[in-house]
């Protein structure tokens, strides 16, 4: 029953990613009054935005339908990136097991290129560029997994353009797949029960990318 994932991840090709927001922002020369006037202004604003962070913090002010909500976004980049845990799966059995109840989810996933593509878009527009509708909280959090998911177009070029079939190159292959997987795998623990218990995970490399996304 555990081969099963396995099989369900040799079954389908790489999903292909898109980096959809490059912003490149132009500023016309300032003269030294307005200059000071905007970085008292950009001082105001970082201020408040750590404010705004630091309150979406608190337990109490997180409802639980903002927790699990959050906590769900998670899995978005673990389904994503899964195949990278092949070699995994493979050496260490009981890691099947471990992910044997997230397998309807990875079937689901997989079950068309599409899906992540689709998926994407929903959480990016839907949800981050939808703040009447969403918290701060929810939309960080989304914005967070969203650019988690866009650094793994990194390993996929590499192993799409070396590809390697055995020695060295196959055993960096391997190292960097799994090492890939287990940074997912502890981004999923991390973040959904950070967000369970009302906490504001924030991820290593990713999170400062999410927070000046989030408006």
């Amino acid at each position: 029953m555990a081969s099963s994932l396995l099989l369900t991840l040799s079954a389908h090709p790489h999903h292909h990613r898109v980096h959809p927001y490059h912003h490149h922002h132009l500023y016309p020369p300032l003269s030294p009054n307005l200059y000071s006037l905007r970085t008292s202004a950009s001082a105001a604003g970082s201020k408040k935005r750590r404010r705004v962070t630091s309150i979406s913090c608190g337990a109490e002010k997180i409802s639980a339908g903002d927790r699990v909500i959050s906590a769900a976004c998670y899995l978005y980049p673990f389904l994503d990136g899964v195949q990278y845990g092949k070699y995994v799966l493979t050496q260490f059995p009981p890691f099947q097991l471990v992910l044997q109840p997230l397998l309807p989810a990875i079937r689901l996933f997989r079950a068309s290129p599409f899906t992540g593509f689709l998926l994407f878009l929903t959480l990016y527009f839907a949800v981050v560029r939808n703040p009447s509708a969403f918290s701060r909280y929810v939309r960080f959090n989304t914005m967070q997994v969203i650019v988690l998911d866009v650094l793994l177009i990194f390993p996929d070029l590499l192993e799409r353009t070396f590809n390697p079939r055995g020695g060295v190159g196959l055993d960096l292959l391997m190292s960097l797949d799994s090492t890939v997987f287990f940074f997912l795998l502890v981004s999923l623990i991390y973040g959904s029960t950070s967000c369970l218990l009302g906490q504001l995970p924030r991820l290593p490399i990713v999170a400062d990318a999410a927070d000046r996304q989030i408006l």
